[in-house]
């Protein structure tokens, strides 16, 4: 036989007054009288068979019992207003967010705006830029488009979109561009190559492709994000080492070249949805992505 839940407006009052080790304020926050939140801790109280305040001074204390019902409360509650605002933000007058890195939506994403909106425009899509970790768990978010490594979390659904590709580039307004473009790859041990903080291991993992050894290379002007280290490659700075798709325009265009081709990595571009939230919406997205991936790689 199932055990029966005591009555959840009991399980309110306790939380709340829990969480904020304090009845008068847990009446503040419920709205209801300090009087309400008494009766309905005894309540509890009694159903339960244990204690769970103590008084203290003019306060009140969690017994080991109520820490316990605490834990479990707080958490179910929390999950309870995370799913409700989900599916708040998931009705048809409710954008998509999409949290992406800030290179990412310059350089590749942004160019293809205009055409998803066309394709896809029941999405009404939300970008949230940032060069920092964009945590789809987070409120705020439905889901995150970026490169990463398998393997991928339990809790979250991980579409794989394509394959991350790698490779030096140089703008024709490079001093030695003319010498560099016919050079082999072992050239790039004589230049300051241009690099980001952010990912340090790409031109190391490249040189190890190329059979050449790591600690050989010569890196010069460092910044702080890819965007700025290929403005600074556009403009004839250096050699800088980027992600094929983040590149693909500039090539088209002749803006930028890559003489030394591109390698693959051990990353994917990726778009990711906690998988309790999973929405219709992300799968039409991450189908079109694919499709906008694979129409460019076969050009």
């Amino acid at each position: 036989m199932t055990q029966s839940l005591p009555p959840l407006n009991a399980l309110r009052a306790f939380e709340a007054a829990a969480r904020l080790q304090s009845i008068g304020q847990a009446a503040g926050e419920l709205n209801v009288t300090h009087g309400a939140i008494s009766r309905q801790v005894r309540q509890l109280e009694e159903q339960l068979g244990v204690i769970l305040f103590v008084k203290e001074g003019r306060g009140v204390k969690l017994t080991d019992a109520g820490v316990r019902l605490r834990d479990a409360a707080t958490e179910a509650f929390e999950r309870l207003r995370s799913t409700c605002a989900e599916l708040q933000r998931q009705t048809a007058e409710a954008p998509f967010v999409l949290g992406c890195p800030g290179s990412l939506l310059a350089r590749w994403f942004i160019p293809r705006l205009d055409r998803l909106n066309r394709d896809l425009p029941e999405l009404r899509l939300q970008l949230s830029a940032s060069e920092g970790e964009l945590d789809p768990r987070k409120p705020g978010l439905d889901a995150t488009l970026c490169y990463a490594e398998p393997p991928w979390p339990a809790d979250m659904q991980v579409f794989e979109l394509a394959a991350e590709r790698i490779g030096p580039v140089l703008s024709p307004y490079h001093p030695r561009c003319a010498e560099l473009r016919s050079a082999p790859p072992a050239a790039l041990l004589d230049e300051a190559l241009l690099h980001t903080a952010s990912r340090p291991q790409a031109w190391p993992a490249w040189a190890r492709q190329q059979r050449l050894d790591p600690a050989q290379l010569r890196l010069g002007q460092s910044f702080e994000h890819l965007y700025f280290l290929l403005e600074a490659a556009l403009a004839g700075l250096g050699v800088a080492i980027a992600p094929q798709q983040l590149v693909a325009d500039d090539l088209a265009a002749g803006r930028l070249l890559a003489p030394w081709g591109f390698v693959e990595t051990a990353a994917r571009l990726t778009l990711w949805v906690p998988a309790r939230r999973m929405d219709r919406r992300a799968e039409r997205l991450a189908e079109w992505l694919r499709d906008e991936l694979r129409d460019k790689a076969a050009e």
